[in-house]
């Protein structure tokens, strides 16, 4: 059973947000196009990504039973949320590796 005890929250609870909608408001397309451009991890797309673009949902997850050290365990936990889905990550990486690995001819 979790330990932790469960808390509601009402609307009146919920944080407000830290965007400035009235400036957001106020600025022009060309503004909001420029402002994108100009940051390099929002990049505009152009008209012909989207004609070639195609829409892949991501497979389900695999609900398994793996047995694991207790320590390395206790890492992942002690790293914080979404620990589950770093142990995935560190698995496909070594997945990956070795798949290239063994798609490289023989020298």
């Amino acid at each position: 059973m979790n330990e932790k005890p469960t808390i509601e929250h009402s609307a009146a609870d919920r944080r407000t947000g830290q965007t400035d909608w009235q400036q957001v408001d106020a600025r022009s397309e060309a503004e909001i196009e420029e402002a994108a451009r100009s940051d390099p991890d929002a990049q505009p797309t152009e008209a012909e990504f989207w004609e070639h673009a195609a829409l892949r949902m991501p497979e389900p997850k695999q609900l398994i039973t793996l047995h694991v050290d207790r320590e390395v365990l206790d890492w992942y936990k002690h790293q914080g949320k979404g620990y589950q889905a770093r142990m995935n990550a560190v698995l496909r990486a070594y997945m990956e590796t070795h798949q290239q690995a063994e798609d490289q001819p023989a020298s």
